[in-house]
């Protein structure tokens, strides 16, 4: 169906699949100086791609005429709106798929065609009736570009004379700009994206309203060069497409558009080639040079419709992504329609060559592709059985290498030990423990340095200065995280009965504020905690309010601080620091003084002081065998109270008869400044030995994934001599490699009794990768391809197994230089940079297929990645004896 025209002009256009092949063939063409392309409204070029792929020259979908309707202020004047967006509201077409579009289908009558120039490596927006500018700057040399070579541009195209003034503003919002002054910046420096910059001059032209409005659309990026919108927890995907988008040998085959004649819409496997043109979408929009960053939310949407484990926007594995993106562009891309079924062979005793090639021809018949092409290698798998020794030897293809890494049977733990000894402060060791230990050998390990038994230790973990988990000597050290607060106490005897002669108690310090809490219907003080809390074994006779009162006020008397006192013991066990010297009121004179009568104050005592008194005297009353003391007392300089695990007072809590019993949690108030002490730790000699990270050479991880292991009993192996399953031995070795190959390296450790990320750091080399030691294939003639190869990107893993972050590291195939995305923000990097703990897959290509850079590189700033750190809340805490808790006056 042919576009009628009141001009006449339309001519009858070629075939639907004819028209989108020329079309966008066309708009593959990179700018330059002198052409023209022209502004095309968008929603009419989307529902003129709809119409096309239909495949039905009378479907409803007929776009009619070119209508640019949408990007006009008004129609009389045809005055173009302000702020408009490529690939939003327009796209650019170049000139000859603009005319072949307006001979096939005409134009709105009266409406101007919208041409914008390339002028001296810029991109000019120009119409009769409005002006706006939009620069593409040469994208070779952007990053050298001065903004004052700009200015001077822009200045030049419009006449603009040397004594005139004029300004260039950055839009930083909607409806803002900032002024650009420093114009000795280049383009980089001044962090210009993809945005509008407005120019103005004075005085203004009168157009447009008495304005002159340039808005410049700068590409900063050279072709590749682009970053890749977060749409939620999407850094995973990011990473994996950027590593793939600088693969040079599958990112020319689709810019060359070499997958629409091999799309396969037949594969029951595949994806009806919607994956791989979804996939070719970005990586286009990502190498045309037009864009700083590409949202990818098409692609994740087609990939949540074909892998419902991706559906929504929790985070997940590149790697995993990565296997399913390979996988189904194979599919979408094979080559092979109708697939025949091979029975597989064993070996049999035959020679590795022949049955190697075997495989190889046997893979081909089912599976042939660019993915093939460019990532498949052969593996030699050999099983032994243990019963009868069979011996069987298969050829298997693979994708990339999933290696492991060498784990360490230990582990380096920090812990603060809470000594008896009220003198002694608490002191932070470094120990080496069993990685699969359990809490009791984390006890031994301190008990050689320090000498007290090991079932004389209470660990536990304090967060926001409460208990938030007491453990349990036969629990795994896998509970406890390296950046969990781990306290080890001393306890006054051996291991503690809940029905024994002693009782444990959990002490906090508690402060009162001096303002009462109404909202809760009651008279109660403000309390909020501070410090870390106690742990202490107390005999049962003496858990009376009294005695405790002594008991504590020994321990924390005793280890007050010297005054004037500064050293780095000052530092806080939970991070905080003494910052006041000052002794409490009445410090030195309280310690040994008892509590047992009401307090005679003076006559300007506050009211709340007073009732304090008597609330202490009330309790005393109550004591058996107490003796009132007449004579005027010293106030004390705590009280004891009790509460829950979470230092908070519940109505009904308490001593029974004044007695607290194994399960009642007390709360001391007390001066902060006279409890500071409590906070103050000291290091112990071992924290002085500098921690070495463990480093591990790839090769290193090659040769474990090539060693002998034994199968697992989920996973046995099929005799078919004895006729049953067996736990066989298993060893791969490489035979054949691919031009390009993934390195995984398997950092998730995942084991019936742990789960960790290892974060060892693998040393690997950049250039000469040589695998002429691990190939069991060995060169039988010249014609065989080389063995070394050249990294040529990285996909990094921050964080731990519940959280973390994904970026890359890739060298871009023209200009060589190495670049760092995380999500849509990409800057220069180096590469002593790229050998970091983080690394997780490694993509190299074969030397004999690298080619040289086509284009100069850009000088490098010197901006760094930055390194992505994830934090950790506690929720709650786990099983503790009974609490106590200190509480400030």
């Amino acid at each position: 169906m042919a576009a009628s025209s009141s001009t006449g002009s339309a001519t009858e256009p070629p075939g639907l699949e004819t028209q989108w092949r020329e079309i966008d063939n066309l708009n593959q063409q990179q700018l330059r100086a002198g052409d023209s392309w022209y502004l095309l409204d968008k929603r009419w070029y989307d529902q003129w791609k709809e119409y096309v792929h239909a495949g039905d020259q009378n479907s409803s979908s007929y776009p009619g005429k070119i209508d640019n309707t949408e990007l006009y202020e008004d129609l009389d004047s045809y005055h173009l709106k302000e702020r408009l967006s490529e690939n939003e509201d327009f796209v650019l077409v170049p000139a000859e798929a603009w005319h072949k579009l307006l001979s096939w289908y005409d134009m709105m009558d009266n409406q101007p065609p919208l041409e914008r120039k390339v002028v001296i490596g810029s991109l000019v927006y120009l119409s009769c009736r409005s002006l706006s500018v939009c620069m593409c700057v040469n994208l070779s040399h952007v990053y050298l570009c001065l903004i004052d070579a700009i200015h001077q541009k822009i200045r030049q195209h419009f006449n603009v004379s040397e004594t005139a003034e004029s300004r260039l503003w950055m839009r930083s919002t909607d409806t803002s700009s900032e002024r650009l002054r420093n114009l000795n910046m280049t383009i980089l420096d001044s962090c210009l994206s993809s945005g509008m910059v407005k120019y103005t001059h004075l005085p203004f032209t009168p157009l447009n309203s008495g304005h002159l409005l340039c808005y410049t659309n700068f590409a900063t990026r050279p072709p590749g060069v682009c970053g890749l919108t977060n749409l939620g927890n999407t850094c995973f995907m990011n990473s994996a497409l950027q590593c793939l988008s600088n693969t040079p040998p599958l990112t020319e085959y689709f810019l060359r558009n070499s997958y629409l004649e091999e799309l396969n819409f037949t594969n029951p496997l595949g994806m009806k080639g919607e994956i791989a043109e979804a996939y070719a979408d970005v990586i286009k929009q990502m190498w045309s040079g037009r864009h700083y960053s590409v949202v990818p939310r098409v692609f994740k949407t087609k990939v949540g419709h074909f892998a419902s484990q991706f559906l929504g926007y929790q985070q997940h594995d590149s790697q995993e992504l990565l296997s399913f993106l390979l996988d189904g562009l194979h599919e979408d891309l094979n080559r092979v329609k109708k697939k025949e079924y091979i029975e597989l062979r064993d070996a049999d005793g035959r020679p590795d060559q022949e049955v190697a090639e075997e495989a190889w021809r046997n893979h081909l018949r089912r599976n042939d592709s660019v993915i093939v092409d460019t990532f498949h290698g052969l593996f030699k798998s050999t099983l032994v059985c243990p019963e009868c020794n069979k011996v069987s030897v298969t050829f298997d293809p693979f994708c990339y290498l999933s290696v492991p890494l060498p784990v360490s049977k230990e582990r380096v733990m920090e812990v603060f030990y809470v000594s008896l000894d009220p003198t002694a402060k608490p002191t932070q060791y470094r120990l080496i423990v069993p990685k699969a230990g359990r809490v009791i050998d984390l006890c031994t390990s301190l008990s050689q340095a320090t000498g007290v038994p090991p079932n004389q230790m209470a660990v536990a973990d304090v967060f926001n200065h409460r208990f938030y988990r007491i453990y349990q000597a036969d629990e795994s050290l896998s509970c406890i995280l390296d950046r969990d607060d781990i306290f080890v106490y001393q306890l006054s005897s051996g291991c503690v009965d809940q029905d024994g002669e002693e009782v444990v108690m959990a002490i906090y310090m508690r402060e009162r504020s001096h303002y009462r809490d109404y909202g809760s219907g009651s008279n109660n003080y403000g309390t909020s905690l501070f410090g870390h809390p106690l742990l202490m074994s107390v005999p049962r006779a003496q858990c009376t309010r009294e005695d405790l009162y002594q008991l504590l006020l020994k321990r924390l008397s005793s280890s007050e601080p010297d005054r004037g006192s500064s050293t780095e013991e000052g530092q806080s066990a939970c991070g905080s620091t003494d910052t006041n010297s000052q002794d409490a009121t009445d410090g030195d004179q309280s310690a040994g003084v008892e509590p047992s009568g009401k307090e005679e104050e003076d006559e300007d005592e506050d009211e709340e002081e007073e009732e304090e008194a008597a609330s202490c005297a009330q309790a005393n009353k109550r004591l058996p065998g107490r003796r009132r003391n007449t004579e005027k007392q010293k106030k004390a300089l705590f009280t004891i109270q009790a509460v829950n695990s979470n230092g908070t007072t519940e109505r009904g809590m308490g001593e029974v008869d004044g007695v607290f019993s194994s399960y009642a949690n007390c709360s001391i108030s007390v001066a902060n400044l006279f409890f500071m002490c409590m906070q103050k730790y000291i290091k112990h000699q071992s924290m002085d030995v500098p921690h070495q990270q463990i480093t591990v050479q790839l090769q290193e991880c090659i040769e474990l994934f090539t060693t002998v292991e034994t199968l697992e009993e989920e996973n046995p192996w099929y005799c078919p001599t004895c006729k049953k399953h067996q736990l066989a031995t298993k060893k791969l070795d490489l035979w054949s490699l691919p031009e390009v190959l993934i390195i995984h390296l398997k950092r998730f450790s995942y084991t019936k009794y742990s789960r960790e990320k290892l974060d060892t750091i693998v040393e690997f080399p950049l250039r000469d990768l040589d695998f002429s030691g691990f190939l069991l294939k060995k060169t039988v003639n010249s014609t065989e391809p080389p063995c070394r190869y050249d990294l040529i990107s990285v996909s990094n893993h921050f964080g731990g197994l519940r959280d973390g972050h994904y970026t890359s590291y890739a060298r871009n195939k023209d200009n060589g230089q190495w670049y760092y995305f995380d999500d849509s923000k990409v800057t220069y990097a180096r590469e002593e940079q790229i050998v970091t703990s983080a690394v997780y897959l490694l993509f190299y290509q074969r030397q004999d297929k690298i080619r040289q850079p086509t284009v100069p590189p850009p000088v490098p700033s010197s901006s760094q990645p930055e390194n992505h750190v994830s934090s950790q809340t506690h929720d709650g805490m786990d099983g503790a004896s009974s609490c106590v808790s200190m509480e400030t006056d």
